[in-house]
């Protein structure tokens, strides 16, 4: 399992994102709250993406170590300013890479996508989704996790139109029924819009004063966060929290 939040409101500095809350980022990587898999810690890697006034693309920063470990990104999240910010920290699953490139968020373009979860029966349960994709596609994965062919999967669907409610939900939905059982905490961003699942894991959603902030797990005791009920689909901008059924089977 992983952990991951999203933000999208007035600019703040990372590290009051990520660093410094009580239950941060940071704090959740090596002492989370509600770990649902073997796991203890969330120590195999960490990323961050952030989008800058004027930019096409986001900034990404990712290291496959501990975030705890890393005073280099400490001294950066003080000074980096953003009002459209996914990061995320990594347990692997057993038997998948511990690397950089395995870690969120993933980019493409103007998108940033994490997964917090797992697939289960991996790889075969997704043998018959991931042959429907152009064999470019899984030849440039990133790196052979679950993570990454979720991504490759709603990208393609992004690319053929679909918007990014649909894309992320039909991917949910489609591999819900591939892989029963599996946990698709997804969660996509492109500096504007954001666009969360619940399905197997928590996300509690904290909004207001034109911010909203989206995490697994709340940073702080505020008691403005609220949870997300499961197999759920969440929509939000600065503004505005809208939440759907997922409408599994």
């Amino acid at each position: 399992m992983c952990r991951h939040l999203a933000y999208l409101g007035p600019p703040r500095d990372l590290a009051t994102l990520l660093l410094e809350p009580p239950h941060s980022l940071l704090r959740q990587s090596y002492a989370p709250a509600d770990m649902r898999c073997d796991g203890v810690v969330n120590a195999d890697g960490f990323g961050a993406g952030w989008y800058t006034d004027g930019a096409a693309t986001p900034i990404r920063y990712r290291r496959a170590v501990p975030i705890w470990t890393d005073t280099s990104f400490a001294a950066l999240a003080s000074v980096v300013r953003s009002g459209a910010v996914l990061a995320a920290v990594r347990s692997a699953t057993i038997g998948m890479p511990v690397t950089e490139l395995a870690c969120s968020p993933f980019t493409t373009g103007r998108w940033l996508f994490s997964h917090n979860g797992m697939v289960t029966g991996w790889p075969d349960s997704m043998a018959t989704l991931a042959s429907q994709l152009p064999v470019t596609e899984l030849l440039t994965l990133e790196a052979p996790t679950d993570s990454a062919l979720l991504w490759a999967l709603v990208r393609d669907r992004l690319r053929h139109g679909a918007d990014p409610a649909k894309a992320v939900l039909e991917t949910a939905v489609e591999v819900a029924a591939a892989a029963p059982g599996s946990r698709l905490n997804l969660l996509l961003c492109d500096g504007g819009t954001l666009v969360a699942t619940t399905l197997g894991h928590a996300l509690s959603v904290r909004a207001g004063t034109g911010a909203v902030l989206v995490a697994s797990e709340p940073l702080d005791d505020d008691p403005a966060w609220q949870p997300v009920p499961d197999a759920r689909l969440v929509v939000a901008t600065p503004s505005t929290v809208d939440t759907y059924e997922l409408g599994l089977p």
